[in-house]
């Protein structure tokens, strides 16, 4: 049997959010990091996919121009749909992340013309992390998503919080509304809804979700779209399509061993909550400065010389985590994308140097980050295991070697203050 349900994830922590999500709700699911060279497991191809129910393949695709994200997921789908899945699930961030350019409207209907489907639905919505969407407009947590921290997104700062304006800005083709009273009414009338919407010219539809139940109800009604939209919290009703339930089974991973460690690029409010939660604590931390690595300093090499004084002692943080004034400074003199790029190249150095170190239990914070080091490692392929924080589970993962490593890939929004410690924790008493 071929996997059920395929995934294009358009970075690689928002890959792992969306697998976790439906290993919660009972899918076996394995994660590629990018489109594999093989020819798929319908010609004995890529074996870790193995009994998985869904598999999904993370892109590094939110950002990058509008052709390539378009390239890539194509590439992906066509995978997808040689190892036989039976719907198309392609995932974004849950705060939207684009810009009027793209990505997710592009994406979107270039998959539709290569599935030959005139109708999808769209929504970021995932209660459990504060993602919430009604009357079209998207909220984090008790705020608009044009007054949150992502207004201040050094990429893609999100200023407007209506929906359908934001995708319709990307899209050639209209954007209409399915709202909260008729996800309310149960499936059967969100798929009138959908016929309306249809019948009237409509390609997309952003769907109101105020709780997990909504999310449910959406799921049923759309067991019969070739492709759905959606953040991870969509995910949730998916997998009772295929008549499968939450089950501990699902998540099961190899057990641990191994030194810990956390890498984080991210600057988002959350992970900077995290970092200084870390360093309360009293744990060692060695801060990673983008002007310095402009400047020529060996800060990969500093890093983990730190790492070699501490790593017995438990894990050690390795970070370039700033508040926005301080990014924007930072930007302003090296440029936003050479910055990044200077932080994301440092940092899978230094996550390649810690793995070569011994550790094999590695937290990496911040979705270009993670992208960064699973290239940098050498990781294919992920098998999803037991989830840390709402949207983000531990994995588990063989390196070229053939040694395991266990992986927790944190979006940089996501995660309690006392993440990088609980993180630790769950994997010990799992």
């Amino acid at each position: 049997m071929g996997i059920r349900l395929g995934a294009i994830a358009d970075d690689f922590t928002g890959a792992t959010d969306l697998a976790n999500n439906l290993v919660r709700a009972g899918m076996r699911v394995v994660q590629l990091i990018d489109v594999p060279e093989d020819g798929g497991p319908e010609n004995g191809g890529h074996g870790i996919v193995g009994d998985a129910d869904a598999v999904v393949i993370a892109l590094k695709s939110r950002t990058v121009p509008v052709a390539e994200a378009v390239d890539a997921s194509l590439r992906a789908l066509a995978w997808l749909r040689g190892a036989g899945a039976e719907q198309i699930y392609f995932k974004y961030c849950s705060t939207f992340d684009s810009t009027p350019a793209g990505n997710i409207g592009p994406v979107a209907e270039a998959l539709m013309d290569a599935l030959g489907t005139d109708f999808t639905v769209a929504t970021p919505a995932f209660p459990d992390n504060g993602r919430t969407v009604f009357k079209g407009h998207l909220f984090v947590g008790d705020v608009l998503l044009s007054e949150s921290g992502m207004r201040d997104h050094p990429l893609t700062p999100m200023t407007d919080s209506n929906l359908v304006d934001v995708l319709g800005a990307q899209t050639t083709r209209p954007v209409g509304l399915i709202d909260h009273t008729v996800l309310a009414a149960g499936a059967d009338a969100v798929r009138a809804r959908i016929d309306e919407l249809r019948s009237g010219g409509a390609a997309f539809a952003i769907a109101d979700a105020v709780s997990n139940d909504d999310l449910v109800r959406l799921g049923e009604a759309v067991r019969e779209l070739p492709l759905v939209t959606a953040g991870s919290g969509l995910a949730i009703g998916l997998p009772a399509n295929w008549g499968l339930q939450p089950s501990t089974a699902a998540a099961q991973l190899p057990p641990a061993s191994g030194r810990q460690a956390i890498v984080s690029g991210s600057v988002s409010v959350a992970t900077n909550g995290q970092v200084r939660a870390f360093l309360a604590g009293g744990r060692p931390a060695f801060s990673v400065d983008p002007l310095r690595i402009a400047a020529g300093a060996d800060v990969a090499g500093e890093a983990l010389a730190f790492a070699d004084a501490h790593l017995a002692d438990g894990p050690v943080l390795i970070y370039s985590t700033e508040a926005p004034d301080a990014v924007r400074g930072v930007q302003s003199r090296l440029g936003a994308a050479e910055a990044g790029e200077l932080v994301e190249r440092t940092l899978a150095e230094v996550a390649r140097g810690l793995v070569a170190r011994g550790v094999r239990q590695l937290v990496v914070a911040g979705g270009e980050t993670s992208g960064a080091v699973v290239r940098a490692l050498g990781v294919t392929g992920l098998r999803i295991g037991p989830q840390i924080d709402p949207g983000v589970p531990w994995c588990a993962a063989t390196l070229p070697d053939g040694s395991p490593l266990h992986l927790a890939l944190k979006s940089g929004n996501f995660g309690a203050p006392d993440f990088f410690t609980a993180a630790f924790a769950l994997l010990e008493k799992s």
